[in-house]
């Protein structure tokens, strides 16, 4: 089994994702980065749970392979789905993308599902946290405004619940940290179950 987390020994995350080193920064967990390149287009018919589990696989596969990589190593990776009406939506295309995944969230609630995983020496866990979230009503004007502020234009489901985007959400039923991309508290406690934190 690998030697706990520590300066010497970082916890290796599989993603460029800014936001998922702040939410570990924010926990204190020394951290390298080391992106994983793999396609996360869907496939025809893909439910979000079967998406989720075949991408997160398949970083973790990529982190693991990678020149750099140490048998003795702890290993995170995630993705983030937006799910509504059984649909994941993506990152947007362009600004028209951008304000139709908007005014398809507006004034209902969806699903932000966010699957990671966590592997060192031979132990395993893999867990998808889901969360509700509810928009509030929005005016053609107001999802036109956070459209050209280009903030989701990089976000699954076209917003950023961190950011500008926090005015649009009514409510969140759930795990805040994984809508913004990584459930602190399940991560915390994976790591911990398998002896890559001393408790």
């Amino acid at each position: 089994m690998p030697r706990p987390v520590s300066t010497d020994n970082p916890l290796v995350l599989g993603s460029a994702s800014p936001r998922r080193r702040e939410i570990l920064e924010a926990q204190r967990i020394p951290i390298v980065i080391r992106p994983s390149s793999t396609d996360e287009s869907t496939r025809d018919g893909e439910a979000a749970a079967a998406y989720l589990e075949r991408v997160v696989r398949a970083k973790l596969d990529a982190v693991r392979s990678h020149a750099g990589a140490r048998p003795d190593e702890w290993i995170l990776v995630a993705d983030t789905s937006v799910v509504v009406d059984g649909r994941i939506l993506g990152k947007p295309e362009d600004l028209g993308h951008s304000r139709a995944m908007l005014a398809d969230l507006a004034g209902r609630a969806h699903d932000v599902m966010t699957r990671f995983a966590v592997a060192g020496g031979g132990a395993l866990h893999a867990e998808t946290v889901t969360t509700r979230v509810t928009f509030r009503p929005l005016t053609a004007e107001e999802i036109d405004a956070y459209a050209a502020s280009g903030e989701g234009l990089d976000k699954a489901g076209g917003y950023a619940v961190q950011g500008l985007g926090a005015s649009l959400v009514a409510r969140i039923d759930g795990s805040y940290t994984s809508v913004v991309g990584l459930p602190a508290c399940e991560v915390i406690v994976a790591l911990r179950r398998l002896g890559a934190l001393a408790r």
